[in-house]
């Protein structure tokens, strides 16, 4: 940005504009998110229709998500089936209360965190079997085991708090921005962040206890 000084001595700094293909881009995504948006108020009323079309779509578009989102939390995928499938019959009997001004998807996906959050708690008040008799953990498929590292990284997730660990199943699994799981979960963004840096540092201090990685003071960024 240049800086131009008139013959009255007085200094005028440009306004920025922003390059052609950069604002042209911007305009482009508004679109498309408005689209996006309109579809699925579309679909939205379609369902409260009881269209069975409509409803099917829906599942089909948001079960991958709902499904993996579970299964994240809960590390059972047999109960991970119950509860998205428990998931979706609570968003079509709460569609009406949808928001349509904001996308569907993380009010689809806070409603199955919440049914996760439900589980979790009744399963904290009965008896569990031992670890040891675990032998089809949710994320690993016989033929798709992970590494090492990647097991012990996971390991270290479901211990965190329960707050910590849905942060960070979002965040760095789902990739979802800051605001989307503010939406999800109901917390402003500095809440996110901040949940967000603290899951990391727990993450890090348990692989540094179990001997798995070593990392200066930084911790992991």
């Amino acid at each position: 940005m240049q800086v131009s000084v008139s013959r009255y001595g007085w200094t005028s700094i440009p306004r920025a504009v922003p390059p052609k293909d950069s604002l042209e881009d911007s305009v482009e995504q508004v679109i498309e998110q408005a689209g996006s948006l309109n579809q699925e108020r579309m679909l939205a009323k379609a369902c409260q229709a009881h269209d069975p079309m409509a409803m099917k779509n829906l599942v089909e578009r948001f079960e991958a998500d709902v499904y993996r989102v579970c299964c994240r939390l809960l590390s059972d995928p047999h109960e991970a089936e119950d509860l998205a499938q428990e998931s979706f019959i609570r968003v079509f009997r709460s569609l009406h209360t949808w928001d349509q001004e904001r996308p569907l998807k993380p009010w689809i996906l806070s409603i199955a965190i919440n049914r996760c959050r439900t589980a979790l708690a009744k399963r904290a008040r009965r008896p569990h079997l031992s670890p040891i008799l675990d032998t089809n953990p949710c994320r690993e498929k016989p033929a798709e085991r992970t590494s090492d590292l990647q097991q012990e990284i996971n390991a270290a997730v479901d211990s965190l708090r329960v707050e910590y660990k849905e942060v960070f199943i979002l965040f760095h699994q789902e990739e979802l921005p800051y605001e989307t799981i503010g939406s999800i979960m109901q917390k402003p963004v500095g809440t996110i962040k901040t949940w967000l840096h603290r899951a990391r540092q727990s993450v890090v201090q348990i692989l540094q206890e179990r001997g798995v990685v070593h990392t200066g003071r930084e911790g992991l960024q």
